[in-house]
């Protein structure tokens, strides 16, 4: 808690109160744009995870015709 104190007064005096809540919108979209890009990586992995399951349990063709 101490060291959360010390980084807040840090930050008060580098950037002033007048840049604080500027800051905090800047950091909070861009845990939003992490978060969403986060998500659509996880959805295109479980997307090709049961493609390739679909595949996988697909049957063989058998890839011999009987003309030859």
């Amino acid at each position: 808690m101490q060291e959360m104190v010390v980084i807040f007064l840090i930050v008060l005096l580098l950037f002033g109160a007048k840049k604080i809540p500027e800051l905090a919108r800047g950091v909070g979209k861009g845990m939003g744009e992490f978060k969403k890009a986060k998500h659509e990586f996880e959805r295109e992995i479980k997307m090709g995870e049961e493609e390739g399951q679909r595949e996988w349990d697909k049957p063989l063709k058998d890839d011999t015709d009987p003309k030859d």
